[in-house]
């Protein structure tokens, strides 16, 4: 499994890197069975995140004729969810937003071998730009409602909706990564990094498949 981490200005460094040492450990422990790269919109450079001392560096633009697993990290700013406001969450999202980045996303989402996953605001990008349109979707609960846009909200800590998986809070970014490596690598290798890292993953991740919920 390749891994692509985006990264855009402003992201949430948390958002990133603890879903990259989840990746990173599941490819020491399956032999580099999972690589990992950080990429962005604009190709390699550095990019600064939301808190100005930590920045990470892109080594290449986002690659959507590989077949890969796509991550989208939240943003880290002010709670404000008004991209009107400068420096909000609101508004680093809604200048992602304006970048190349929906537009690979959108093309890696046509191919069937390429996946997209998000943590936290990252599902909120990619729902203003309608990629995410009448499919589940879960995000940090000041965006549940997912307003303006036609994503159908879940109250849940991961969702998987086959080449879309969303995650809500901060911390969920490491159990959705736990999970894709689970799905995509086998539960031996997530039991051996979860057991390094010391955290179990939590929740039941919500699917559209099964029998569906009455309250009868």
């Amino acid at each position: 499994m390749h891994v692509q981490i985006a990264l855009y200005d402003g992201f949430d460094p948390l958002d990133v890197l603890g879903p990259f040492e989840v990746f990173h450990s599941a490819g020491e422990f399956s032999g580099g069975g999972v690589s990992t790269e950080f990429v962005s919109a604009e190709g390699a450079r550095e990019v600064v995140s939301g808190f100005p001392s930590i920045k990470l560096t892109a080594t290449s633009t986002v690659d959507v004729n590989t077949k890969s697993v796509i991550v989208v990290p939240g943003a880290a700013g002010s709670l404000s969810m008004d991209p009107g406001v400068a420096g909000s969450i609101g508004w680093i999202l809604g200048q992602a937003g304006s970048t190349d980045l929906p537009g690979r996303l959108r093309e890696a989402l046509a191919r069937p071998d390429m996946t997209v996953a998000t943590v936290c605001g990252g599902s909120i990008l990619l729902a203003h730009a309608g990629l995410a349109d009448g499919r589940p979707l879960v995000t940090h609960e000041r965006g549940q409602d997912l307003a303006g846009t036609k994503a159908v909200p879940v109250e849940a800590r991961m969702v998987d909706d086959g080449n879309l998986l969303s995650s809500g809070n901060v911390t969920s970014g490491i159990d959705l990564a736990l999970y894709l490596v689970e799905r995509e690598v086998g539960p031996r290798i997530a039991h051996a990094v979860s057991d390094l890292i010391r955290h179990e993953r939590r929740g039941t991740v919500w699917s559209a498949t099964g029998a569906p919920v009455s309250l009868a």
